[in-house]
């Protein structure tokens, strides 16, 4: 009865792995993916980049993170999680030293393409591990404490970039990338020693799971086998693809904005981009925590309300005050959408299949950010601004407001009636 005692006691094993995720999200995603708005500036000005190659730059990282995510989800289930998010940050990590050596467009292109493979073969599997180690009615919160990895991230390279360039000239990019690289190799050996396949590796029940006087969720677990003819996937899928066509627009391309549209400078900038990494640190948790407790579908209409408003904001290049509340209310739900369709995969087709459902839907995903940032480029080229680019932005993400509205709760989680 001690040993009882004191096992209740300790700290449940699940939030070490939520805290292995936020370094694996840091290093894939956060030094990945959302250092390149910091980046371009200065690599576009050595590298000689028009808007649309910028453009294609960032598709290109969307476009190795699309064919990832469809393999890796079923992958992680016969390797182990563990191993794929291992050897993926690896990945992420060389290809990102590769970058910092790269002397035009097409290497930058081609590389940045690998980067984005490693990205969704270490991003996948890790979410994956959240309706294994976490019941339904804490997979939201779970999900949300892992997604802001990313916040970290932005606050680094908001203020290390800017700093590097300032000490290494116009070629500071270069230095930048190795740094971000290192950073994510030793992330990678951190996270194969902390991280597990299930709570079973550990002798342990999923968290919440059988918490005295609790009342979770009824847990749904598809019985015919067939993921793929489920039309609530697609559903999902196509809620997805809005997030990620928005606001990957916002992330590659504020930065450069600011700078070129805008007048400020590249310090300044970056300090706006480190608002936006300090204020999506309550993203995910508060978000994720709040669709447990309302819905997943109020959750998702609220964060895409936001966003709408923040799109608005922006694209109507209003001063000073409106600047500062577009950043603003972009942060405070940055990662929110990442974590609630994390939870809404383990609600929807159970703990054993969530990591599938969730390679599919990253996949819709991925098309969304593949298609963003390459027609937002495209339209700054031939109107001059970004303007029309985040007025565009807007309009999906109020698209995305109304879909949410018609989301139907898992029939495991109905009301009986």
């Amino acid at each position: 009865m001690q040993f009882a005692a004191s096992e209740k006691a300790a700290i449940h094993y699940g939030w070490v792995i939520v805290s292995a995720g936020m370094l694996c999200i840091l290093a894939c995603l956060g030094f990945g993916r959302f250092a390149l708005g910091m980046l371009l500036p200065s690599m576009a000005a050595t590298l000689h980049l028009s808007y649309s190659q910028m453009g294609f730059i960032s598709t290109a990282n969307f476009m190795g993170y699309l064919v990832s995510v469809l393999i890796f989800g079923h992958w992680a289930g016969r390797i182990g999680p563990r191993k794929v998010v291992f050897a993926a940050l690896l990945v992420v990590g060389v290809s990102m030293s590769l970058v910092s050596r790269a002397t035009g467009f097409l290497p930058v292109l081609v590389l940045y393409m690998i980067t984005g493979i490693g990205s969704g073969a270490a991003n996948i599997p890790l979410m994956g591990l959240v309706s294994a180690w976490f019941s339904s009615r804490m997979r939201g919160r779970a999900a949300g404490f892992i997604v802001i990895g990313s916040g970290p991230a932005i606050m680094i390279s908001g203020r290390l970039i800017p700093y590097i360039n300032r000490q290494a000239g116009p070629e500071g990019w270069r230095t930048s990338w190795l740094i971000l690289s290192g950073i994510v190799i030793l992330i990678a050996f951190l996270c194969f020693a902390l991280l597990r396949d299930s709570p079973a590796d550990k002798g342990l029940a999923p968290v919440g799971s059988n918490d005295a006087g609790a009342s979770p969720r009824p847990e749904t677990e598809e019985k015919d086998g067939n993921l793929y003819r489920k039309g609530i996937l697609y559903y999902l899928g196509i809620i997805y693809f809005l997030f990620g066509y928005t606001y990957v627009i916002y992330a590659t391309f504020i930065v450069t904005t600011l700078v070129r549209e805008r007048g400020f400078s590249e310090g300044v900038a970056g300090n706006f981009w480190m608002w936006v990494g300090f204020l999506s640190l309550f993203s995910g948790p508060v978000f994720g925590t709040l669709s447990d407790r309302l819905s997943r579908k109020a959750g998702l209409m609220i964060v895409f309300s936001l966003q709408a408003i923040s799109y608005l904001l922006i694209a109507t290049r209003l001063p000073g005050l409106f600047l500062y509340l577009s950043i603003g209310f972009y942060g405070i739900v940055a990662w929110s959408i990442p974590s609630i369709m994390t939870a809404a995969m383990g609600d929807y087709f159970g703990a054993r299949k969530a990591a599938a459902a969730l390679g599919l839907v990253t996949f819709i995903f991925g098309l969304g950010q593949i298609s963003g940032p390459a027609i937002a480029g495209i339209l700054a080229e031939r109107t001059g601004s970004f303007s029309s680019s985040f007025y565009m932005a807007a309009a999906f993400a109020g698209v995305a407001i109304l879909l949410s509205g018609f989301l139907r709760k898992p029939a495991a989680v109905d009301i009986p009636r």
